[in-house]
Order: structure tokens, then sequence, then C-alpha cells
């Protein structure tokens, strides 16, 4: 029968080689990822930044323009609108107001007697800004504790030198994608928190398949360089990361196409994860450890011993 191969059995791509050149390219992604973030800093959603959030439907294709104009002179302040998946889809951003009682649900009422009954208000979200503190704390830690549990995994299951080429790479990963979402300014609100959790779990599996694979090749060959030992290895689980990764990236592309607008960005930010997380398995994590110096004795197995007859 016919079997679909994306990637061809034994493959000896050169990997390692390819590792100076790798290095560069990410060192640059991470500084302008790093610079990008603190010159064009991030589009907060209302979960980070607190205020409302409205989503309308009109009964045709919505006037953004005219919808804008008499939403600005009710005096709400920062007041964003733009279309949100059809035509007929709009969403509604306004900036937190003076914390008085009532005054979030003050502007939903205002926003309502100016737009009137000819609209349908599908949702409506309104997040204080002690509420926004909290949860930009609680994202936060959640992802420093993802990666400093991964350390003492990898730490515990090989060596140290795995463990911090492994964080590296899950860092570059995260750095990323934080940069891509400030270069096109998407809403970065807690589905994408969630998004780099995964990411971080997703990059580790990858990360730890490959170095399993290094783990087995420095025990059967012991005397190979250890950068053709390192290509090997990677070469040898390359048909499965490959395979991995494409059917996630389809399955992720259809929600990304037909999933609607509310999961865009979190569909977005995995298919970046995906990408990326591949690329830093095989490229940044395994070529690290020609640079940490993994060690060639710990991995000798022990002596087993020889019945007596």
């Amino acid at each position: 029968m016919f079997r679909l191969k994306l990637v061809p059995a034994n493959t000896a791509f050169k990997f390692i080689g390819l590792r100076l050149i790798a290095y560069a390219l990410s060192a640059l992604m991470v500084l302008a990822s790093i610079g990008l973030f603190f010159t064009n800093g991030l589009n907060f959603g209302i979960d980070f930044r607190g205020g409302t959030m409205i989503e309308i439907g009109t009964e045709g294709p919505a006037d953004i323009g005219d919808l804008r104009s008499r939403l600005s002179a009710l005096d709400l302040g920062d007041v964003q609108v733009q279309e949100f998946g059809a035509p007929n889809d709009v969403l509604i951003r306004v900036e937190q107001q003076a914390e008085t009682e009532g005054s979030d649900q003050n502007v939903v009422e205002l926003i309502r007697g100016e737009l009137g009954e000819g609209v349908e208000y599908r949702r409506v979200e309104v997040v204080g800004p002690k509420v926004s503190s909290e949860l930009v704390e609680a994202g936060t830690l959640a992802v420093v504790m993802a990666v400093i549990l991964m350390l003492v995994y990898i730490w515990f299951r090989f060596e140290w030198q795995f463990s911090v080429g492994a964080v590296l790479a899950l860092m570059h990963d995260v750095i990323l994608t934080i940069g891509i979402f400030s270069i096109f300014q998407l809403e970065f609100n807690l589905s994408i928190i969630a998004a780099i959790l995964t990411i971080v779990g997703y990059s580790m599996n990858d990360t730890v398949v490959v170095y399993d694979r290094v783990r087995e090749n420095l025990r059967k060959y012991k005397k190979l360089d250890l950068g053709e030992l390192l290509d090997r290895s990677i070469n040898e689980t390359l048909s499965r990361t490959a395979m991995t990764s494409i059917t996630t990236l389809l399955a992720l592309l259809s929600l990304y196409i037909f999933g609607g607008e509310v999961i865009r960005g979190f569909t977005f930010a995995m298919m970046w994860g995906v990408f990326i997380g591949t690329y830093s398995s095989i490229f940044i994590a395994a070529p690290l450890l020609m640079i940490l110096g993994v060690k060639r004795d710990w991995s000798v197995a022990a002596p087993s011993s020889t019945p007596s007859v």
C-alpha cells in the first residue's frame, strides 16, 4: 500500500554545520523581539489593560467610520472600533474609566443608548484595574514557573548540559512569540498566555525526543565525533518531528481559517509556536550541547554481572 513519507528514511543532513548561521539568526531575532517589546510594546487586550469590550452585530455591513465618530462623541476616552470577522461583526473596546462604582456599567448603558436597538449585543466583558493587574502577574508567573519546572525536569532526567540547552531553547521560543505579537500588534490576552504555555510543552516534547536519541547514541557510539553524533541523532528523529509538526499545523490552520475571530489570536500563536519550536529543537537545543560540553563518560552503562556457571 502507498504510504505518505514527508521525510525520506536515512537522511544525512548536516544540521550542526549550520549552527553558526542559526545562532546568528536567532540572536538577531531575539534582540529584535526584545527591542520591539520595549519600544513598540504589546497590544494588551481587556484582560490585561482593564476596560469594557462589546461585540455587536449590525443588520448589514457595518459603517465603522460612523460608529467610531458616534462613540467618540460620548467622551469615554480611548474607544477602538474594528471589524471582527464578518462585515457585520464589530468589536468595540473602551478604556478603563475612573475608579468609581458602576462606571463600567455606565459605559455599557451609554453605548446601548447611542446605538439603539438596531444592533445585536453578542458579548459584553468588563474587567477592572485590580483584576487586570492580577491577571498580568498570574500570567507572567505561570510562564516563568513553567520554564523553571522544565529546567528541573530535564536536569533530573538527563544532565545539567541538556537542561540548560532545553531551557535556552524554550526562552528563545517564548521571546520570539512575544516579538511576533509586538510586530503585528495582535491582541495579547489570556488565551495567548495559554498558547505560550502550550508552546513551552510542545517545544520541550520535541527537544526531549532529540535529546533522548542523543543519549542513546552517546552510549552506542562512544568514539564518534560529537558533531556527527548530534547530526545522526537529529536525522534519526527527523521523520517523527516533521510529521508531528505538519499534522499539528494542518489542524491549527483549519482552526485559524474556520474557527472565527475569537480564537484567531490563539491559533496564530500556536502555529508560530509549533514552527519555531521545531526549529529551536533542531538548530538551537541540540547544537548547544557542543558549547556546553556534554560529557561522554556519564552515559556509559554499568557493566552487567556475568552469571556463574
